[in-house]
């Protein structure tokens, strides 16, 4: 990509951060990546939603309701495992072994995700330019919603705190649906996907998920249970709407914020340094609570996350009182709201302003 981060501008900062946390795992003897609790709550995790799953096709269910219920917490499941396993998995800070990290990569085709579709929206254009019009594609609405001040602002936005919702319960529907087909040959156009082999493979190996994941989920629920297609359809459905808002609303909540920066240049040298970039545009939530930092995979963590993305988030809560002390003595921001609820209310207030106001300044 175009955009390049300065190499001279608080430059000692990100020197005395590296340092200081590459020291607490060396005096501690830790090693960055995951250990046996990781594993534990790995194995876990999977086998509720596998044991939900192999109840709903195995065990007769005739009741509307218990089907409902099943289906529900396999959406809320879907998100979990994507948060605490898959997304470790995709950066590779699950562990040290190239293989394993591989073999994780397939907990993204719970979510239907295509983990090299992923790994590029995710880890390369959104990890690197955060919150940089036109190149991370976390920020990127598609006319609906409009979610900085330098995008163009339409008279339906001022409802965009009302209905925004619905549309982040969409993200999983969309991703298992077209999203990887669009993203592939988006990417291809980019370079980001080489032509001929690259794309071929690529595109075989959607294919392939797309229809296993139907047939595993949508198909096979038909054929078993005693309900008609438009039920299980809205059953499938709710399931995937309850895992794409639970992870539209952890994401969100992290950039899209009245404290976060929005850059919109087309200038490629970025007067900032990529360490205190990351701070400027990310804020954590609810850091006190281990049961979210359990449950969510460390991005309440979001600050440590962006900063040591090859870090696995169980060391986070340990980390980040390193990375709060050394931003505040170097003058840099470290945005951490109390709760998950505080941190979900601030944004939606932030959606409001930035559906009413041209800028963010015109509101104030």
């Amino acid at each position: 990509m175009k955009h390049k981060f300065s190499k001279t501008i608080n430059k000692e900062f990100s020197q005395v951060l590296k340092k200081r946390v590459n020291a607490y795992f060396k005096e501690n003897n830790i090693k960055k990546t995951g250990d046996f609790g990781m594993v534990g709550k790995t194995i876990l995790f999977i086998s509720i939603y596998l044991g939900l799953y192999f109840t709903l096709i195995f065990a007769g269910i005739t009741n509307f309701w218990l089907a409902l219920a099943i289906f529900s917490i396999m959406g809320a499941m879907t998100a979990v495992i994507g948060t605490s396993v898959m997304h470790d998995g995709l950066h590779g800070s699950y562990t040290n072994s190239k293989r394993l990290n591989n073999l994780l990569h397939l907990s993204a085709y719970i979510l239907g995700v295509n983990p090299r579709m992923w790994i590029i929206q995710h880890n390369m254009l959104h990890h690197t330019y955060t919150n940089i019009e036109h190149v991370d594609e976390d920020i990127e609405t598609r006319f609906v919603l409009r979610f900085t001040p330098h995008q163009e602002r339409r008279w339906f936005h001022r409802f965009q705190h009302f209905y925004a919702p619905f549309l982040y319960g969409l993200m999983t529907f969309i991703w298992v649906t077209t999203k990887d087909f669009t993203k592939l040959f988006g990417y291809r156009k980019k370079g980001l996907i080489a032509k001929g082999k690259e794309f071929n493979t690529q595109l075989t190996i959607i294919i392939v998920q797309k229809i296993l994941i139907h047939l595993a989920l949508f198909v096979v629920p038909i054929m078993v249970l005693p309900f008609s297609f438009w039920t299980i359809f809205g059953m499938w459905f709710l399931m995937h709407f309850i895992a794409g808002l639970a992870l539209g609303l952890i994401f969100q909540v992290a950039h899209v914020m009245p404290t976060s920066k929005y850059i919109d240049q087309e200038e490629e040298m970025i007067e900032e340094n990529w360490w205190a970039h990351q701070l400027q545009t990310t804020a954590n939530y609810g850091n006190g609570s281990r049961l979210l930092t359990a449950v969510i995979g460390g991005l309440n963590h979001q600050i440590e996350h962006h900063l040591f993305p090859n870090i696995c988030h169980i060391h986070y809560p340990k980390i980040a009182p390193i990375v709060e002390q050394t931003s505040k003595e170097f003058g840099m921001p470290y945005v951490h709201n109390k709760t998950f609820l505080k941190a979900i209310i601030i944004h939606f207030k932030q959606l409001k302003t930035l559906g009413r106001y041209d800028s963010l300044e015109g509101a104030n």
